[in-house]
């Protein structure tokens, strides 16, 4: 979140209108915009600019790539899909644009809870793509690690599997 907050730029801090959203988002991470005075206020914003600036946040997070829109029936902010946000962290760090010690500090967390998504861009910020992998798979929850690779079962038993999903 500091980050994100860093790459939107001083005094325009997008990390609690981006956690906002994403407490609202299910397993297909999309997510219609049809309560934006709601989500302005969860998001910390009050008072007569509030949902200017929730909508400004918003923008700034699809400028940055954290999040895409499309227009509908509420305007030009109907619909957002959100992207996996290792992946526009790690080409942001690429390009320079945030702190060597912040950069660490991510990888390092990223690893303690076994999200290895950094590791699925190249060192030029391209997607690498799966050797055995020969159709293209929908994306995976960004948050949620991946499962660790699977096993032949020893026995008769098949080994027991621990399903992780994500608190709302």
């Amino acid at each position: 979140m500091s980050i994100m907050d860093d790459l939107s730029g001083k005094g325009y801090p997008v990390s609690s209108t981006y956690l906002e959203l994403w407490a609202r988002l299910r397993d297909e991470m999309f997510l219609t915009l049809n309560r934006p005075e709601e989500m302005a206020f969860h998001a910390g914003f009050e008072g007569q600019r509030a949902l200017r600036t929730w909508k400004d946040r918003v923008q700034r997070l699809a400028n940055l790539g954290f999040i895409g829109l499309k227009p509908g029936p509420l305007g030009d902010l109907s619909y957002a899909v959100f992207y996996n946000p290792y992946h526009v962290v790690k080409r942001a760090y690429l390009k320079g644009q945030f702190q060597e010690r912040k950069w660490q500090a991510l990888v390092i967390r990223a690893n303690e809870v076994g999200a290895f998504d950094l590791d699925d861009l190249d060192d030029d910020g391209n997607l690498i793509p799966e050797a055995d992998e020969e159709e293209v798979k929908p994306a995976a929850n960004p948050f949620q690690p991946k499962p660790p690779p699977a096993t032949k079962p020893k026995g008769r038993r098949p080994p027991r599997t621990k399903k992780i999903t994500r608190q709302g």
